[in-house]
């Protein structure tokens, strides 16, 4: 029998999903902090003997991780140089010039990623070349970053976007004289305009490389030693590569795992809803409509931009193990900082003292002691309580600081829904929310309501969605090119499409904007004839007005080459009687709580719908 794993590495747990002829066998681990791999296998591991299987029966072994976030969160990244047309090493420092807080003058922006600047005699204009590259500035580039005992370097020239000649020349003279370093041209990850996003980009997959090559070919080595097949890694994009590419350019994984619960609420049919995706140390939402994932050309990350090819997720810090804390005014605040795994939230009874959200659940009966965790571990009630009496102080008791916590963190994902679908034109009360994760069925009928929402889905193995969708998740290679043409003759000359793998598909977007904005808006190129009339629609939608007798100007296109995933189908879910809240109803590796007014509903396929 083939089987198809996926593994989703989380804060505090390590998910796994296995599908085997039509039967889905789960496993939920503590994530191991010290080596990520120890946890996957441990996982895997445990879900191939509850299914009866071997290693060699495995297919497919897909795999999210968040060793590239968490690197670039905590500054634990290579050290880098940045390789710059001389006169402009400054640009990282420099940036936009834009506070990160208009009233906040004392907070600084982040500083560069790049510890080392080196610059070469070159100039490329858009146009073309202005002054031809000088091989001995590249070579005393190369003694430079020899002596700073760089890692890695990212080259970033002017205007490499529109001629990559003399960029690609001086990456390939610094691996011919560092082999030993992590080089990365900015035409090979972010081949568009704007320099200052194009750097930070560039510099930031050059920072995640050592770091993130490391981890995953130590994991492909112990897969292989384990009898499992090469790892497949998700991207932030919603679709997987093979391991070596992810490792070459690590910077496409930050969004790894939640990208892959999206990928699974899309290939569940789901039309039009928010995936809701809470887990123990974040909350990650996406809106999804026609049955699309919202995507996006940039974010920031640690106060950083990134121009690459995204689905456009929105995280918090709130999840089950995000702490809560009295600020110095005395009000209850949730998060960002996380118990984690070890030693997690004070009911685990591994050490932890602070009050938790999942603290504050099994104190309202929300959770039930007598129903185990992943592992056999049982809540221990008294030490919640015990940990709430910190925050207990303007409440009557732990119950009401309990109901403080819920509310707090629910608050904060509220916010972050706005973000996806308010803030952008779009109206919550029209979508169904889509909770999974191991915290996401707990909170997502009192955030529905928060926000006139009235159904709720919870789909089947819900606690590892995520690690379902990246078991399943289809294979996307993602380009872009700068384009900088008035849009009558940009369509005039349609660029050369790659051709689409069997059974899959190629997607084309423009980036699109009227002359003189600053700012675009990604729109499909399919069908051409339509596309200015598309663009003045999602303008009006997103911006409240749109210019219809405006110049457009196309900027980019972006390219995905999709090839399907790994195919299957579940075996169908018994009948069960419908559950009116308020009540708890325990799920494979989460809990789904049924607010009052509310009435939960499984279907054949397993997913529980939630109405009022």
């Amino acid at each position: 029998m083939r089987a198809i794993v996926g593994v989703d590495v989380g804060g505090t747990f390590t998910d796994v999903a296995l599908i085997a002829g039509g039967r889905l066998v789960t496993a939920k681990v503590a994530t191991t902090a010290g080596d990520r791999a120890v946890g996957v296998i441990e996982g895997v591991r445990l879900a191939l003997e509850r299914a009866g299987l071997d290693p060699g029966d495995v297919a497919h072994f897909g795999h999210g991780t968040t060793v590239a976030t968490n690197a670039m969160l905590e500054r634990r990244g290579a050290r880098t140089a940045y390789v710059a047309t001389r006169g402009f090493a400054d640009v990282p420092a420099l940036g936009r010039q834009a506070r990160p807080h208009l009233y906040r003058p004392e907070i600084a922006p982040p500083a560069p990623l790049a510890e080392v600047t080196a610059e070469v005699d070159e100039r490329m204009g858009p146009e073309g070349i202005l002054e031809w590259l000088d091989p001995r500035s590249v070579a005393a580039a190369a003694r430079r970053l020899r002596r700073e005992r760089v890692e890695a370097a990212a080259v970033c020239l002017l205007h490499a976007y529109a001629d990559p000649a003399h960029e690609r020349a001086v990456a390939e003279g610094l691996r011919r004289a560092l082999p030993d370093v992590h080089v990365v041209a900015s035409h090979e990850v972010a081949d568009e305009f704007r320099e200052f996003e194009r750097a930070s980009t560039t510099i930031a997959d050059a920072y995640l490389g050592p770091v993130a090559g490391r981890y995953l070919r130590r994991l492909a080595a112990t897969a292989q030693d384990e009898g499992l097949p090469a790892p497949a890694v998700m991207q932030s994009n919603g679709g997987v590569c093979d391991l070596e590419e992810a490792a070459a350019h690590p910077a496409r994984l930050l969004l790894s795992g939640p990208a892959g619960g999206v990928a699974a609420v899309v290939a569940a049919g789901i039309r039009d809803a928010i995936s809701f995706d809470m887990g123990g140390t974040s909350t990650d939402v996406c809106l999804i409509r026609g049955g699309v994932a919202g995507r996006s050309a940039e974010r920031r990350v640690g106060g950083l931009p990134l121009r690459l090819p995204q689905l456009d997720i929105h995280t918090v810090g709130a999840g089950g193990g995000s702490i809560a804390w009295l600020d110095s005014g005395g009000a209850l605040r949730v998060g960002p900082h996380s118990a984690g795994a070890d030693p997690g939230p004070a009911c685990y009874g591994r050490g932890g003292e602070r009050p938790t959200v999942t603290d504050a659940n099994l104190i309202l009966g929300r959770l039930d002691p007598d129903v185990p965790l992943p592992g056999g571990l049982r809540l221990d009630a008294a030490a919640a309580r015990a940990a709430m009496a910190q925050v207990a102080g303007p409440f009557a008791d732990a119950r009401a600081a309990g109901e403080g916590v819920v509310a707090v963190a629910n608050a904060e994902m509220v916010r972050a829904i706005g973000v996806v679908s308010v803030e952008q034109g779009h109206d919550p009360r029209d979508l169904e929310l889509v909770a999974f994760g191991g915290a996401g069925p707990l909170h997502a009928c009192e955030v529905a309501e928060s926000l006139g929402m009235r159904a709720v889905v919870v789909p089947a193995a819900s606690g590892v969605l995520s690690a379902l969708g990246i078991a399943a998740g289809e294979r996307r290679r993602s380009a872009v090119g700068s384009v900088m043409a008035p849009l009558d003759r940009f369509l005039g000359r349609l660029p050369d499409l790659p051709r689409a793998p069997r059974g899959g598909s190629v997607e084309v977007e423009c980036e699109l904007r009227y002359r003189g904005q600053a700012h675009e808006l990604t729109v499909g190129l399919r069908p051409p004839s339509t596309l200015a009339r598309r663009f003045h629609a999602r303008h009006r939608e997103r911006y409240g007005f749109d210019s219809p007798d405006a110049e457009i100007e196309v900027t980019s296109v972006r390219t995905s080459v999709v090839a399907p995933g790994a195919r299957y189908e579940l075996e169908r879910a018994k009948r069960v009687p419908p559950v009116r809240g308020p009540a708890s109803v325990p799920l494979e590796g989460a809990t789904l709580w049924v607010a009052g007014g509310w009435t939960a509903r499984r279907g054949p396929d397993g997913a529980w719908r939630v109405t009022r």
